[in-house]
């Protein structure tokens, strides 16, 4: 399959050619007919990709504050790689698609295989949709027509929003695809409706769908033209579906509204609102958000929760049935809108007219129907050579984490990269050509069924681990995964019984978990200090963890399994480390249930005794300031201290011959991390880090979750 990516860094739009994704259980596999390019928000997203990076610095002014505070803990190496890492991840462009269903998921309903649909899906000729982001089309609505659905569906939820009554006199701000879509829905609602913009010609077709402009371009006065449009009174409501960050519209908005109007913004423009146009008249301003309920909602368009009728009578789903109605009844004209047609082979062409023709409208991509949709595998270089007794690597998971920080370490450390694996294949592709891997792949059985392949590196959710690397070590292979290794006790029993099994043979499966703090620098060198301390220690660390919204994955217990056992699973395991011997005894305390607070289980202290008399607390806390040192991590033995602040500057207290170690770079072990791995494999070697603490780490995380939970 092809898609059509956005590069933010260097501002090339390209098409680039993927493996087929594969349908999840609540989703359909669509091959695309056409798609519409969406003139506001890809124009945007393009624009941007093209600035240069001061003009990108003045577009994102918050982005700006959290560099500056990353530098502040991280350090300007760090965060210049980090920013650099972000620019260049390739965006998706699209959410305008028309096409057949080839697949179903299991737990779909209301559809099947060869259903005409729309869906937000990317500019791809296949697509892979949750069931409640698709909508049938009916069959007197034309593949072209039906394109414009979504767009037209994000201005009907800010009509939805302002509720208008029949005869009410609305104003629309900025006549683009939406903004000219918008004016035939609000007419539709038996509406008298002014558009205002500055191109003459896409007032014209305001004109022609029965509105009454004012043409900005012109010279004409907005405020005076709705007051007048009103008849003296104000006008009812005002529509923003302008793309500007000038404030005027909404001060304009305001000052030609009747008391108690409302303004609903759909676009994007500056709000700094002035109190006293919207205090005299009492005022409504609301935001409109996509589609309508359910869009953001992980329940509703990853899992198909659908909403209850009587309850949530139109979701976004329904705004596309309903908008294809009108459609059907004829009362909603988007031919007249198509000014371009592009073939989808020739979709950089489109951006081009899309970013320097303004007056362009309903730019479609036409795709000839010929794809694939089988084609699980993709041949990024030519053939590929591989020395079979040096590990031959595939990773399975290809996100941030994964191609920002592992897959640079493991190419690094020498690592020979034979398949990478995603569940789009897009981000497998993209990475896939960056890192130098023969091959990108949807398909995590290739893998295991693949005898050149030796070794595999799991980064996919927490969810995912414990099957991934079972079945890999069935297949024989060695084993790398992203912390954690297991998210349940029945999990990691089911791994630790066929990881022994898997030592019953010549060169046995080496088993790693990406706990690569103890192979830090900092990590190291306080190591080799506490070796010659013979009496117990004490261990402070703090994780100043920050806030994640809590519909994050990460919290999901079935998904993420919590903060606790998929992130401070590194400080068990770094204090086990340091302390030198086993952990005897867990106890945890996590900040009491708080109507305010939706998730109590990341602001918690654990605390883990030693057999050596030996004990420590983690205080992982998500309440934080991010100004504060992300990590920190202090030893207390024989009347002496450590400090160490974010793997950046360790300090001694009272050491004989040591007082600091900094580093202008922070380290936290990654690359040492993987290339002690591969060395151990190549090698013949005994694991870096032995098994028994990797399940008794897993093991002890598990219980201090569980132990939290049950608070």
């Amino acid at each position: 399959m092809k898609q059509v990516l956005q590069n933010l860094e260097s501002g090339e739009t390209v098409l680039i050619e993927s493996p087929s994704p594969t349908a999840r259980p609540s989703a359909v596999l669509i091959q695309t007919s056409v798609s519409l390019v969406s003139s506001g928000t890809e124009r945007m997203l393009v624009d941007f990709g093209r600035a240069n990076l001061l003009n990108k610095v003045r577009q994102q002014p918050d982005k700006v504050k959290m560099v500056l505070e990353k530098i502040k803990t991280d350090g300007l190496l760090t965060t210049v790689d980090a920013v650099r890492s972000k620019l260049a991840q390739p965006l998706p462009l699209g959410y305008c698609n028309v096409g057949v269903v080839q697949k179903i998921g299991k737990e779909v309903k209301g559809l099947q295989e060869g259903d005409r649909v729309v869906s937000n899906g990317a500019h791809a000729d296949v697509v892979n949709v949750p069931h409640n982001l698709c909508a049938k089309i009916p069959d007197n609505v034309d593949d072209e027509s039906a394109s414009f659905t979504v767009l037209a569906s994000i201005g009907l939820q800010g009509i939805r929003l302002a509720n208008p009554t029949l005869g009410e006199s609305f104003v629309v701000m900025g006549v683009g695809l939406i903004g000219l879509l918008t004016v035939q829905l609000l007419r539709s609602s038996g509406c008298r409706v002014l558009a205002i913009d500055f191109d003459e010609h896409k007032l014209q077709l305001a004109r022609q769908f029965g509105a009454t402009t004012c043409n900005l371009g012109a010279g004409e006065d907005p405020v005076t033209a709705g007051l007048s449009f009103s008849r003296g009174h104000g006008v009812d409501g005002v529509i923003i579906t302008a793309s500007t960050s000038s404030n005027d519209p909404v001060s304009q908005a305001a000052r030609m509204s009747r008391k108690r109007g409302r303004i609903i913004l759909v676009g994007v423009v500056g709000l700094s609102l002035s109190r006293a146009d919207f205090y005299e008249k009492e005022l409504t301003f609301q935001v409109s958000c996509s589609y309508g309920p359910g869009r953001y909602d992980p329940q509703y368009e990853d899992q198909g929760q659908d909403y209850p009728f009587g309850f949530v009578r139109w979701t976004e789903k329904r705004n596309f049935e309903a908008v294809l109605d009108m459609m059907a009844t004829g009362r909603l004209d988007v031919r007249s809108l198509i000014t371009h047609r592009f073939a989808f082979d020739d979709a950089p062409a489109a951006y081009d007219v899309l970013s320097n023709d303004k007056s362009s409208l309903g730019i479609l991509l036409q795709y000839s129907g010929e794809t694939d949709i089988e084609q699980q595998k993709v041949v990024l270089r030519d053939a590929p050579s591989f020395e079979p007794s040096k590990p031959v690597v595939a990773f399975i998971g290809a996100g941030n984490y994964a191609s920002r920080v592992l897959i640079p370490a493991f190419k690094s450390a020498g690592a020979q990269l034979h398949t990478i694996v995603s569940a789009g294949g897009v981000n497998g592709v993209i990475h896939g050509k960056k890192a130098g891997f023969a091959a990108a792949s949807t398909s995590t059985e290739s893998v295991f069924e693949d005898s050149n392949i030796n070794t595999a590196i799991i980064a996919t959710r927490h969810n995912t681990h414990a099957e991934l690397v079972t079945n890999a070590l069935k297949a024989g292979k060695h084993v790398f995964v992203e912390k954690p290794l297991a998210t349940t006790h029945i999990e990691l029993d089911e791994i630790r019984s066929v990881y022994l099994e898997s030592q019953h043979v010549a060169r046995p499966a080496h088993l790693m978990v990406g706990f690569n703090r103890r192979f830090s620098p900092h990590a190291q060198k306080m190591k080799s200090l506490l070796a010659s301390v013979k009496e117990p220690k004490t261990f402070i660390m703090t994780m100043n963890a920050g806030i994640i919204p809590p519909d994050h994955w990460v919290h999901d217990i079935e998904v993420g399994g919590g903060r606790i056992i998929g992130e401070a699973c590194h400080f068990v395991d770094l204090m086990r480390f340091l302390a030198g011997c086993e952990i005897t005894s867990v106890q945890a305390q996590r900040m009491g249930d708080n109507p305010g607070m939706a998730v109590t289980e990341d602001k918690a202290t654990i605390l883990l005794g030693f057999a050596d008399g030996s004990f420590g607390s983690i205080h992982y806390l998500g309440n934080g300031s991010a100004s504060f040192p992300k990590e920190r991590v202090e030893v207390f033995a024989a009347g002496r201290v450590l400090q160490l602040d974010n793997f950046r500057q360790l300090k001694g207290f009272g050491w004989p011959g040591f007082r600091r170690m900094n580093l202008w770079r922070q380290d936290k072990g990654q690359k040492a991390c993987c290339s002690a791995f591969l060395a151990a494999i190549e090698n013949g070697e005994r694991s870096p880090i032995p098994p028994d603490e990797i399940f008794e780490v897993a093991k002890v995380t598990i219980q201090a979750a569980e132990l939290l939970r049950a608070q």
